[in-house]
C-alpha cells in the first residue's frame, strides 16, 4: 500500500495573478522541509499538492509533522493511493483505514469524483464504499450530520486516494513573501510568539539577541537559540547576531539616572538593531511588545524609544494580553524553554522605580552625556553570527 501527503492551501486562493508566485514560494519550502524526511516527489496537480515518497525509507511520520508547521498550508492528510476500480479503493480503504475506524463509533464517506470517466457519481462512490465499510466493521453507524470521522475518496486524473478527512494547516502566507524583517529576540515569553505571528504573515527573519556576560550566563544564550529553534520548524533557518551588552548597561548605570534606565537601554537596542537589520536587508524590527505589560511598555515609553528609529517596528502582540500569549506560545512549543530561570540582559540593572510616562526631552538630554555613536558602533562591530536551524 503506497502512502502520500495530500496539501491543499487555502489563504492562497484568493492572490488571483499572483497566486502561483505565492505557491512557488510554498512549494520551495516544503521541499526544504521534507530534505530530513528522505527521498520524495512533490507535485501541484488540480490545486492540491502531492508529496509522493520514492521508498519505503522516507520518514512519512516526520513529513506529517513538518507539513503541519509550513505556512500557507490551509490542510493537509494522509492518504493511501488506489487503482480507479472499487474492488482496489475498497480493499485499501479497509487496510488503510483500519485504526481509525476500529475505535470509532460514527463515520460517513464523501465521494468526490474529480475524474468523471469514472463509472460511478460521487453519490454512488460514497454509497458503495460506506457500505462496504460497515460490513467490515459492525460497530459502525453512519452519521452524515456530525461523524466521528469522515472517510474521503477522491477520484482524480492518475488514480484514486482514501484519507480519513483533513487536519487543519498552520495557515498563513508562505515565509518569504511579505519581505525581512529582524526580531529583537530575548529568553522570555512574547518575543518567540511575536516571530512566530510575523512569519505568519511571510515575513522572512533574522534574529538579534543582546547578551550581558558575566550578568548573564552561556545558558542564557543556549535558551535563545532553543527557542529559534522552535521558531524556525515554521519560519525555516535564520540567522543570529549576538550582541555583547554589558558596556553599554554599565556606562548607562553610571551615567543616567536610574529611573531612565530601562528606557534609554531599550532606545540603544533599537539604535544598534536598525543598523543590523539595514545590513542584511531586513525592512523592519520586531519587537514581542504589550502594551502596558511592563513600565517601559506604556505609549509615552515606546514613543520615546520609537524616536530612534528610522525603520518601521512592527509589534504583533501589542493588544494581547499574557493568557494570550501564553496560549500561543504553548501551541508552537516555546512555553517550557521560556519559562527556565534564566537572566536575560532586560532584567539585569532594572529600575527599582522605573518612569512610566517618560517625556523625550528628558530622555534625549539624560542620554545626551554619552558617545551613542561610539557605543553603537562598537556593539555592531563586535556581534557574533551564526545561521539557527
Amino acid at each position: 500500500m503506497k502512502e502520500i501527503i495530500l496539501i491543499k492551501n487555502g489563504e492562497l486562493a484568493l492572490k488571483g495573478l499572483n497566486r502561483s508566485t505565492f505557491e512557488a514560494v510554498m512549494i520551495k519550502r516544503i521541499r526544504r522541509s521534507m530534505k530530513s524526511c528522505g527521498e520524495c516527489d512533490i507535485r501541484k496537480a488540480q490545486s492540491v499538492i502531492y508529496i509522493e515518497p520514492k521508498d519505503d525509507s522516507f520518514d512519512i511520520d516526520r513529513a506529517e509533522m513538518l507539513v503541519s508547521k509550513v505556512f500557507g498550508i490551509a490542510g493537509y492528510s494522509r492518504a493511501a493511493v488506489c487503482k480507479k476500480d472499487m474492488s482496489d479503493i475498497c480493499s485499501v480503504a479497509k487496510e488503510f483505514l483500519s485504526e481509525t475506524l476500529s475505535t470509532a463509533k460514527t463515520f460517513k464517506v464523501e465521494g468526490k469524483r474529480g475524474d468523471k470517466s469514472f463509472p460511478l457519481t460521487s453519490p454512488e462512490l460514497s454509497a458503495e464504499l460506506g457500505g462496504y465499510l460497515l460490513s467490515c466493521y459492525g460497530h459502525l453507524k453512519v452519521d452524515v450530520k456530525n461523524p466521528e470521522v469522515t472517510v474521503v475518496c477522491e477520484i482524480r486524473d492518475n488514480a484514486a486516494y482514501v484519507r480519513a478527512g483533513q487536519k487543519k494547516g498552520a495557515g498563513g502566507i508562505p515565509v518569504g513573501t511579505g519581505g525581512k524583517a529582524a526580531i529583537l529576540i530575548s529568553g522570555g515569553i512574547d518575543s518567540p510568539v511575536a516571530a512566530w505571528m510575523m512569519a505568519k504573515r511571510g515575513v522572512e527573519l533574522s534574529a538579534i539577541h543582546f547578551a550581558s556576560p558575566p550578568f548573564t550566563s552561556p545558558l542564557a544564550e543556549q535558551k535563545v537559540k532553543e527557542l529559534l529553534s522552535k521558531v524556525a520548524l515554521y519560519a525555516g533557518q535564520m540567522p543570529l547576531f549576538t550582541v555583547h551588552f554589558t558596556e553599554i548597561q554599565k556606562r548607562i548605570g553610571e551615567s543616567c539616572p536610574e529611573e531612565f534606565f530601562t528606557i534609554i537601554m531599550r532606545r540603544f537596542m533599537m539604535r544598534i538593531s536598525q543598523r543590523i537589520a539595514a545590513d542584511h536587508r531586513c525592512q523592519a524590527l520586531i519587537t514581542g511588545e504589550s502594551l502596558g505589560q511592563v513600565a517601559s511598555q506604556t505609549i509615552g515609553g515606546l514613543v520615546c524609544t520609537d524616536a530612534v528609529c528610522n525603520m518601521p517596528v512592527f509589534r504583533p502582540l501589542i493588544g494581547m494580553d499574557k493568557n494570550e500569549i501564553v496560549s500561543i506560545s504553548q501551541k508552537i512549543d516555546t512555553f517550557d524553554i521560556s519559562i527556565r530561570p534564566y537572566e536575560d540582559c532586560c532584567t539585569v540593572f532594572t529600575p527599582k522605580h522605573p518612569k512610566t510616562k517618560p517625556k523625550l526631552y528628558d530622555i534625549e538630554k539624560a542620554e545626551a552625556v554619552l558617545d551613542i555613536d561610539a557605543l553603537v558602533e562598537e556593539a555592531v562591530q563586535t556581534a557574533r553570527f551564526e545561521i539557527i536551524e
